[in-house]
């Protein structure tokens, strides 16, 4: 991990939960001493106790080692609301419907934040039958290209996933998407002007 749990995240879990030091102890089977030292910076609780201590504050391991306990207020599951994480080591993409924690090869991911796009990354769309077709005049080298398109509805996520050599472009059905974005690998999330939708 990139982090690890701090003595503060832990005494202000335990204090948001309106626990004692003694409580948490007794509920990771542990002394108050042992508490009493994590929360003043003299030591630290074994990786073995990390499950359990989260699960004693109500917080994932992920949570507890970011030090950001993290609530989803998207309730209703409204997709326009969802962010994007990529893994900077594996690329990965991983999409979620509101607010998380999310981590891949080791490392707590940020939520990408959607930019208006500049030339480079200006997406186009035109409307073919019942689908968008998108397109960027973007670089598409090895070390610089478009990596993924993505279309949001309120249904869900439409995403293609693009190669370095290949075309910038994709397909995605029109019915009821609401959001188009495109990602660079070197410069982040764009999104499609809305005039572009219509």
């Amino acid at each position: 991990m990139d982090n690890y749990v701090t003595g503060a995240v832990i005494k202000r879990l335990r204090e948001n939960k309106k626990m004692t030091q003694e409580e948490l102890a007794q509920k990771i089977f542990v002394t108050s001493k042992a508490v009493s030292k994590w929360e003043t910076g003299k030591g630290f609780p074994d990786v073995g106790l990390l499950e359990a201590l989260g699960k004693a504050l109500d917080v994932s391991v992920i949570e507890l080692l970011s030090g950001e306990d993290i609530t989803n207020l998207n309730k209703a599951c409204n997709m326009a609301k969802g962010k994007f994480y990529v893994c900077p080591v594996c690329g990965n993409v991983i999409q979620t419907t509101g607010e998380a924690v999310i981590s891949c090869c080791g490392i707590t991911l940020p939520p990408l934040e959607a930019e208006s796009p500049d030339e480079e990354h200006s997406l186009k769309v035109k409307i073919v039958e019942d689908e968008y077709f998108v397109t960027l005049n973007h670089p598409m080298t090895k070390e610089h290209y478009i990596s993924f398109i993505a279309a949001i509805s309120d249904q869900g996520v439409q995403l293609v996933k693009l190669y370095p050599e290949g075309n910038a472009e994709a397909r995605f059905k029109i019915n009821r998407v609401r959001k188009l974005y495109a990602y660079c690998n070197r410069h982040g999330i764009f999104e499609a002007d809305r005039k572009a939708l219509r």
